[in-house]
């Protein structure tokens, strides 16, 4: 029999805290019986609302934290007031020694991003870590990273962005070998900045083998679906992530409006509603909830800080997903072998080109 997958839990973290983080990880529990929790943060608050949740308390450990990041803390501020005290970085803390499988915190991103690069360090092989989360595309769903936990890429960390954004989709989204694009302005080979058109020639080079490279995608293939994951720097990602939220709220409203604009509109909702409750399901949130911090040498999962016990829930179940299936290993296996892989063909253009040129009078 399997081990029970350990996960620990920021208790204040998010903007509801410990009453959305309980209530989440109940519901998980029941759809993932083979857990057990750790939930760290202030027991005056927890305990009572765990001791409501009797199948989820026999399987927790509450340990007491007087210290909570605020959601308007900087990374700054809350490493310097929460560094080793915290919830937040408590939980963290767990995944370092031992103790825990996987960490989730619905906390500040930021500071979650400053304490998890402090307290897990990168792995060997990567120079800075990714977030990473499902989107939503008519096709389904498709990986997109990084959505903000660093600014700027070079051509090298596009490349292991797309490794580990492949290594994701295997296991989120069971697809042996997933496609992969990099978002730009165009998908013509000479458009884009250096660092993308060379990310580009990098893998049109180097045969992955566990990743098939389609090429340049564009911003509307995000929600097309065109492959199963799209790989940007965090700084558009991070706008492309809060435009695509942006835009959805947009069109909720402009639906709710319309719906109630006159009888005629309501009596056709009547008739509708169906419909509606289907694309209100796609539009949901809480279905996707759940960035996974990638490159960090332990795992820790990011929950939408405004979701509710649903959407939790649904964070959780991500983290029991990349641990059951060991999403570490691959992911360090398929960085070695893509590094590998790239120094096997810089060697050879090398060889290449220092290779002797015969003259036009040589004798055969």
């Amino acid at each position: 029999m399997a081990k029970p997958v350990r996960i620990s839990l920021d208790g204040m973290g998010g903007d509801h805290g410990p009453s959305v983080v309980v209530e989440g990880a109940a519901l998980a529990h029941e759809r993932r019986p083979d857990t057990e929790f750790l939930i760290y943060g202030d027991e005056a608050q927890i305990a009572p609302l765990l001791a409501k949740q009797p199948k989820l308390a026999a399987h927790t450990k509450l340990v007491h934290s007087a210290v909570a990041v605020r959601m308007d803390d900087k990374p700054s501020q809350a490493l310097r007031r929460g560094r080793r005290v915290s919830s937040m970085w408590m939980a963290i803390d767990a995944v370092k020694r031992g103790e825990a499988d996987v960490a989730v915190s619905a906390g500040n991103t930021g500071a979650l991003m400053a304490m998890a690069k402090v307290c897990l360090h990168t792995m060997a092989q990567i120079d800075r870590p990714a977030l990473a989360a499902l989107w939503p595309t008519v096709r389904g769903e498709s990986v997109v990273l990084d959505l903000g936990a660093s600014i700027g890429a070079d051509a090298q960390h596009l490349v292991d962005l797309a490794v580990m954004g492949a290594a994701m989709a295997r296991i989120v989204l069971d697809i042996e070998k997933p496609t992969v694009g990099l978002l730009n302005v165009g998908v013509e080979e000479i458009k884009g900045i250096e660092e993308v058109k060379a990310a580009n020639r990098i893998l049109r080079t180097v045969d992955l083998p566990h990743l098939s490279y389609h090429g340049f995608v564009e911003g509307d293939d995000l929600g097309a679906g065109t492959t199963d994951v799209v790989v940007t720097e965090g700084f558009t990602g991070n706008i492309a992530l809060k435009t695509a939220e942006g835009t959805a709220r947009q069109i909720a409203r402009y639906l709710r409006e319309a719906m109630g604009a006159s009888l005629m509109s309501k009596i056709g909702y009547l008739f509708a509603r169906h419909a509606f409750s289907a694309l209100r399901e796609k539009m949901d949130p809480r279905r996707v909830n759940g960035g996974v911090f990638l490159g960090l040498d332990g795992l820790v999962i990011k929950s939408h800080g405004s979701t509710d016990g649903l959407g939790y829930c649904g964070a959780v179940e991500i983290a029991y997903d990349v641990v059951r299936h060991d999403l570490m290993s691959r992911i360090r296996d398929l960085v070695s072998l893509s590094q590998d892989l790239r120094t096997a063909e810089t060697r050879s253009a090398v060889a290449e080109t220092e290779a002797p040129v015969a003259s036009d009078d040589a004798t055969l």
